[in-house]
């Protein structure tokens, strides 16, 4: 009692405390009458679209092709209210951005609203295409892993899917131009499986990855179709080029380019926008690749040796060479 005392009687000075620095370090809260994309309304928005894309796995039971129209058209029709409202409160944010960069740049009288609706609309309107490219990396995961006993089981279990499905729904707002909130969805994705791909990246059908824990894919990776990825693989970009003022150039291709049915296993690392992995390659486990290879190209570390040394008493120790 006596610390709850305590605590009432400074809990004005402590709010005043922390409220000053929302003047001194502003960077860093958002205190105006223009809000942001919510973030639980966003991944409302991810669960309500992965209902529509795997009609039957997700929350709704018992559908069928007599009621899965109007339960279709009811999500549709909530998704259009959701979408309009936040793309309209991103777009108008980064407007507010975009003019606190350059002060001669004055905010233009948008029609966010009308705007948000239209991308909404154009977005709702690829769906019928998401489900189609989504549908080949079901089926490349099932293909790709003899642990798999049939298509249900990736839908539900694989986090790989999980990670893919939230990349190429953010990845069509972010080709529409949407700001913000493809970053969100992907982000929320990570954080859930632990896939780090971001909405720019450019990734073909028939993608697959195993495991998928560390896995990290960078904004302008080019990833072909029938490429399959090993947990802890990263396609990343080399040390930044920085301007006369030191700032980072942005806007050019910094990471790799995977052509198609290129196989990379676990922890291996691909760094570099000049780097291209041919077609029909493999990268091995623990590789370090920082140069393009030729199609039809394995990759492999030399060979390590094995040092085997054992606490028996009067035991030799060991030592082998161990072939990847």
């Amino acid at each position: 009692m006596a610390s709850d005392a305590r605590l009432k009687e400074d809990l004005p000075t402590l709010t005043d405390r922390i409220v000053s620095t929302y003047q001194k370090i502003g960077k860093i809260n958002h205190l105006g009458h223009c809000p942001l994309p919510n973030y639980d309304v966003v991944i409302s928005i991810i669960e309500d679209l992965k209902e529509i894309i795997y009609p039957g796995y997700q929350r709704r039971e018992g559908l069928h092709m007599g009621n899965i129209t109007y339960h279709v058209g009811d999500l549709i029709d909530s998704l259009h209210d959701k979408l309009t409202t936040q793309i309209a409160r991103a777009l108008r944010h980064d407007e507010r951005v975009n003019a606190k960069k350059d002060p001669c740049n004055p905010l233009e009288e948008t029609d966010f609203d009308a705007k948000g609706q239209a991308m909404a609309i154009e977005f709702l309107n690829r769906v019928p295409d998401l489900r189609e490219v989504l549908a080949t990396d079901v089926q490349a995961a099932y293909d790709g892993d003899p642990a798999c006993a049939n298509l249900d089981e990736v839908i539900f279990c694989y986090p790989g899917l999980e990670a893919i499905t939230v990349y190429r729904v953010a990845n069509t707002l972010y080709r529409l131009g949407v700001p913000f909130i493809p970053r969100m969805m992907t982000e929320w994705a990570h954080k859930q499986t632990g896939i780090d791909i971001h909405p720019g990246a450019t990734i073909g059908g028939y993608f697959f990855i195993d495991h998928g824990t560390g896995v990290v894919i960078g904004q302008t990776c080019e990833i072909g179709e029938h490429v399959k990825l090993y947990q802890g693989v990263t396609l990343g970009a080399l040390s930044f080029d920085t301007d006369n003022e030191g700032n980072i150039v942005r806007g050019i291709k910094r990471h790799p380019t995977i052509e198609d049915n290129v196989v990379i296993y676990a922890n291996a690392t691909v760094l570099g926008g000049r780097t291209t992995v041919g077609n029909h390659s493999v990268v091995g486990s623990s590789v370090w690749l920082t140069r393009s290879v030729d199609p039809h190209t394995t990759v492999l570390l030399e060979k390590p040796r094995l040092r085997l040394r054992s606490e028996a008493v009067g035991s030799i120790e060991e030592e082998l060479n161990f072939q990847i």
